[in-house]
């Protein structure tokens, strides 16, 4: 839903005037290509707990707006390592408390040293790192294109495990794949039109 989320976002504030078809059309084939991969569990649990599936809502809300607020900081002449360390300081002290609530670490036993390093990746590759490459790509292709990665998720997920824990694809798979990739190619727009623009050459070639 982060996609969708960013695209009325940015239609709300005006940034972006109109949505067009392209968006909503590729919009369509990525939630119908996330859920083709996914299979039928992906009905599983609609009935369940209503306050959990809002607070996955509200959290892919609060990255799309995320992805809006960070191209405006941006564009106040920000820096990627100063937005990246705000972000991540920010969330840390906010997070801090509910951690210390809820987990009470002074009760658990120290971990070792294979769960440290671990850790230590998480913090440094995949969430300093990966927000510093995040805002990188958010100055040259603008929070719609960057936010499309959420739809990327499934597809890495099912790859990874094809590839390094021996699990077998589906034709449902492939063919998640391919609405994933369309419903990209459709939203972000450029291949349309080089291809719009090929015909018109063709028509202007022929005339």
């Amino acid at each position: 839903m982060t996609p969708v989320f960013s695209i009325l976002v940015l239609r709300g504030l005006g940034i972006e005037k109109q949505i067009g078809a392209g968006k909503l059309v590729g919009l369509v084939l990525g939630i119908t290509g996330v859920a083709v991969i996914i299979g039928p569990d992906v009905f599983a649990g609609l009935k369940g707990d209503l306050t959990a599936q809002l607070a996955i809502l509200l959290a892919a809300f609060s990255y799309a707006c995320a992805g809006v607020y960070g191209k405006r900081l941006q564009g106040q002449g920000y820096s990627t390592l100063v937005i990246t360390a705000g972000q991540v300081t920010a969330s840390t002290l906010l997070l801090l408390p509910v951690v210390l609530w809820a987990d009470q670490p002074w009760l658990l036993p120290m971990p070792d040293t294979n769960v440290l390093l671990a850790v230590a990746a998480l913090a440094l590759i995949c969430t300093a790192l990966a927000y510093i490459i995040y805002f990188r790509i958010l100055s040259t292709a603008g929070p719609t294109n960057l936010l499309l990665v959420t739809f990327l998720a499934p597809v890495s997920a099912i790859s990874l495990g094809a590839v390094f824990l021996g699990q077998s694809l589906s034709a449902e798979h492939y063919l998640g794949i391919l609405l994933v990739g369309a419903g990209l190619l459709a939203i972000d727009g450029r291949a349309v039109k080089l291809f719009a623009g090929s015909k018109v050459n063709q028509q202007e070639v022929m005339k």
